[in-house]
């Protein structure tokens, strides 16, 4: 909206609503390439969507789902809690504690997921038994590393490098003097970290921390390469015996779809709620856009911002 002064005899001030043509058109350019893709994928018979439909509630497809859903929670929790620890020690004042989380945090970040994923799976071509240096212990390093064993330490202990900085960072943005006044009340480190600085600093934390979730969901599809039953790998057990690629590819692409929507939906909900009490405001939902776009623009406003 822009005011705009009249030259009226009343000398009074006009309402006038802005034009924006260019958005007009650029949503109609938009508009004309989504409808011819959306012509291009139902015409071609290639995309084979009566296969789609005949694979998408597969009894392996659903199994792949569970097993995607239980490595992404797992492998979420152990990041989150471990790149906790690793958070605190990075602030640690003792230069040994601190470099180590550092050097943590850069091999981990700095090598390739898939990399780390074959490396844990052939673990045992390091260490054939795994003895934890204590004596009389001694596990077969093949049956201890499975392939879901693998899948799990390759992305917790990746996801943990990534989580330590994101609360790193949490807890550098909380002012200095709240752990001042908390030690002056007698409060010792650790309660003035976890009843302190931390419920502060989720504001800071959780938004980046949904973003991992969601994209830990989607990189548990690196898991395929060594033999972990998940989502992708379920759809490329049925298409190596049908070879109908495409179609169970477009299966998973679309699973893959609604569970991030749903999650992201979960997110949103959740930013929210700890941004209770805060001058911050969290951006608006896509709905809550696209309501306000047509409340603006839609020709009830127009009329009542020019007899205004």
């Amino acid at each position: 909206m822009s005011l705009s002064k009249t030259t009226s005899t009343r000398g009074e001030y006009t309402v006038v609503t802005a034009r924006h043509p260019w958005r007009w058109v650029a949503a109609a350019a938009v508009t004309a390439v989504v409808v011819l893709f959306l012509i291009s994928a139902v015409t071609n018979p290639r995309f084979g969507w009566d296969k789609v439909a005949l694979y998408f509630r597969d009894t392996t497809i659903v199994n792949g789902i569970g097993i995607t859903l239980m490595l992404t929670v797992v492998c979420m929790a152990g990041g989150v809690a471990l790149g906790v620890v690793l958070a605190v020690m990075q602030l640690s004042a003792n230069p040994v504690v601190k470099g180590s989380a550092g050097m943590y945090v850069t091999v981990f970040r700095g090598t390739p997921v898939l990399v780390q994923l074959l490396f844990w799976f052939n673990l045992s071509a390091l260490y054939p038994e795994i003895t934890f240096g204590i004596p009389g212990v001694s596990l077969d390093a093949n049956q201890l590393i499975t392939p879901l064993a693998a899948a799990i330490l390759g992305l917790g202990l990746n996801e943990a490098a990534y989580m330590s900085e994101i609360v790193r960072a949490g807890i550098q943005s909380i002012d200095q003097g709240q752990g001042e006044a908390a030690g002056a009340l007698g409060m010792s480190r650790l309660q003035t970290l976890f009843r302190v600085i931390l419920p502060q600093a989720m504001r800071v934390i959780i938004p980046p921390t949904g973003n991992e979730f969601i994209g830990m969901l989607k990189m548990t599809s690196l898991v395929s390469v060594i033999a972990v039953p998940e989502l992708l790998y379920s759809a490329q057990i049925i298409y190596s015996k049908n070879l109908q690629v495409v179609p169970l590819l477009l299966v998973a692409s679309i699973w893959y779809i609604i569970v991030t929507t749903v999650f992201s939906v979960g997110q949103g909900y959740v930013e929210r709620r700890f941004s209770r009490g805060t001058s911050r405001s969290v951006p608006p939902s896509a709905a809550e856009r696209l309501r306000r776009f047509f409340r603006i623009h839609s020709p009830q406003a127009s009329g009542r911002g020019s007899q205004s």
